[in-house]
């Protein structure tokens, strides 16, 4: 805890666990409020001030976006606040997760049917490589360019390398 209830940035980051550099950019974008300057410009953070750093922190650790961070802050600080509104942000921030998994699974789905489909062995032919190739942005579905056994074949002609499927 603090010792002398105001301490400098290195302090306030080792107690809150944002970075100086982070807390120095939490301010600039209006996140926190500025504190209290010494006379030599040093930063000097109460324990009202540390508290808020644990509190956007932890807001941090479980993901809300800065936006929403702000909101919460402001809510926090509002003690007449409804919990309703503060359950909204959380759920509204559940339901982008949601949509970060379902994308984040879509996307092992279709890497894990690449791995599945190549040998792995010293042929040249690679689904994964295939893929990546073909310029797809990120997968709607968890379908690969290329079916297993339907991957493309680079045969040598003439000097020319010809892709078969």
């Amino acid at each position: 805890m603090l010792r002398s209830g105001v301490v400098n940035i290195s302090k306030a980051a080792e107690s809150s666990g944002i970075s100086a550099k982070m807390i120095r950019y939490y301010e600039t974008v209006g996140l926190i409020r500025p504190v209290r300057r010494t006379a030599n410009g040093y930063r000097d953070y109460g324990e009202q001030d540390v508290a808020i750093l644990k509190f956007v922190q932890r807001s941090r650790a479980l993901g809300f976006p800065v936006k929403d961070i702000a909101d919460l802050l402001a809510l926090w600080r509002h003690r007449s606040r409804s919990s309703a509104k503060v359950k909204a942000i959380a759920s509204g921030h559940i339901g982008e997760i949601d949509r970060r998994i379902a994308e984040l699974e879509s996307i092992k789905a279709t890497l894990s049917k690449l791995v599945e489909c190549c040998h792995g062995d010293e042929r040249p032919e690679c689904p994964i490589l295939d893929d990546l190739a073909s310029g797809h942005a990120a997968p709607a579905e968890a379908k690969p360019a290329h079916a297993c056994g339907q991957a493309r074949r680079v045969s040598r002609v003439g000097g020319q390398d010809i892709r078969r499927r």
